[in-house]
């Protein structure tokens, strides 16, 4: 994977580590406030008439109005551009709100898209049902098969847009073979790289051109915010993906991004921790008889664990796994837990677990859930930094329910 010593400078600051506590948080030049104070203000005062003209007019950078910009947005936006090694980045609502962004901002009547199959179900839906109405046209594929990317390819197709690793399944995507393919064609490559966060995970070290985040997962970290961002490789798509936020009015709120870079300070250590636990939790579950699969990139029976060594910093903390007894099992496995939580979202520090078919993707045709993977029994862990023996007990206790 890339150096971090190659890293662009940020106040002195090139490792990960440094980028998430210092990109975009030099201290406040008015009263030297360590912390990025929360500019929880709608609009900002001009000196003069002449000055707002300019600025409306850019022809003077500085804040006009929070929906356009605003300090601690701003801060937030640089740190996760430096963490991703992006020229820029807008943030957002919500997740949902950055995805829209992108789409809406970089898409037209007449133009399609091609997508991974098992993407987060609203991703899928948005694109499918709402953007349909406006004219756009999309072809949903396994995009870990590089073959299926280019037969799904059409003249008109703008956008790849991928999940990797993809939600639920795990599957990987060849980041640089994907890329290679939309390059030729002149095609936006736009990569979800939400369950690895940048610190496993690099997108445009690979080639992609648009990278997005929900920040409500690793990058909060704290189940106490939502939010998304992109972040973007050239200033046209920037440019773009402003004027959709601007437009639709999807602005993140400055408390909500101080709360998102307060939380962005620890997310090495949490990722890296979280990591470690599903290291040791994955060869468990997939050890007992109650388990029919587990969709791991760590584990050595994952069809592109050769891949997640070279694309992937580390295998990640999301698991999930298909149990032999189908629904019922899964259901009495999420009532039989105790430490971990039953809930969807990821990325927190607490373990949270949950059942895709009925919940997160409910709204796929039962025909499309089962194309892709996505079983009556498959079940999706979210793996949290508690103690590894309590987490341990907790899952193999519930599993241990099941029977055989």
């Amino acid at each position: 994977m890339g150096d971090d010593t190659m890293r662009a400078d940020h106040h002195g600051a090139t490792g990960i580590e440094s980028l998430a506590i210092h990109a975009g948080q030099a201290p406040d030049p008015v009263h030297g406030a360590v912390a990025v104070p929360i500019y929880q203000t709608s609009t900002f005062a001009f000196t003069s008439p002449e000055q707002g003209a300019r600025r409306f007019a850019g022809e003077e950078e500085g804040y006009i109005y929070t929906r356009l910009g605003n300090p601690t947005i701003g801060a937030l936006e640089e740190c996760i551009a430096a963490l991703e090694g992006g020229i820029g980045a807008v943030a957002f609502a919500s997740g949902m709100g950055a995805i829209a962004g992108v789409l809406q901002g970089l898409l037209r009547a007449g133009d399609h898209v091609v997508g991974t199959d098992t993407v987060y179900g609203p991703s899928r839906l948005l694109i499918e049902r709402d953007l349909a109405r406006f004219g756009i046209a999309s072809t949903f594929v396994d995009t870990a098969d590089l073959g299926r990317i280019e037969a799904a390819l059409r003249p008109e197709t703008k956008i790849l847009y991928l999940e990797t690793p993809a939600n639920p399944t795990l599957k990987l995507v060849d980041l640089a073979g994907a890329a290679a393919l939309a390059e030729a064609r002149g095609i936006t490559v736009v990569v979800d790289n939400t369950f690895a966060s940048p610190v496993l995970q690099r997108p445009f070290e690979h080639g992609a051109h648009v990278v997005l985040h929900s920040t409500t997962k690793y990058l909060n970290g704290h189940a106490d915010v939502v939010g998304g961002i992109v972040i973007c490789r050239d200033e046209k798509t920037l440019a773009a993906v402003k004027a959709a936020r601007a437009g639709f009015g999807a602005n993140m709120d400055p408390h909500q991004a101080w709360l998102v870079l307060r939380g962005v300070k620890t997310l090495p250590l949490r990722v890296r921790a979280a990591q470690e636990n599903a290291r040791r939790l994955a060869p468990v579950i997939e050890a007992h008889p109650a388990v029919e699969r587990v969709h791991y990139p760590g584990l050595p029976s994952h069809p592109q664990h050769r891949l997640a060594g070279r694309q992937m910093d580390g295998p990640g903390s999301m698991i999930s796994f298909e149990l032999r007894g189908g629904y019922e099992a899964g259901v009495t496995l999420m009532k039989s837990v105790r430490l971990a939580t039953l809930a969807v979202s990821l990325g927190g520090v607490e373990t949270l677990i949950e059942h895709p078919a009925s919940m997160t993707h409910h709204g796929l045709p039962a025909e499309e859930l089962a194309a892709t993977g996505i079983t009556p029994g498959l079940v999706r862990l979210a793996v949290g930094c508690e103690t590894y023996g309590d987490l341990e007990r907790d899952i193999r206790g519930a599993l241990d329910r099941l029977g055989t």
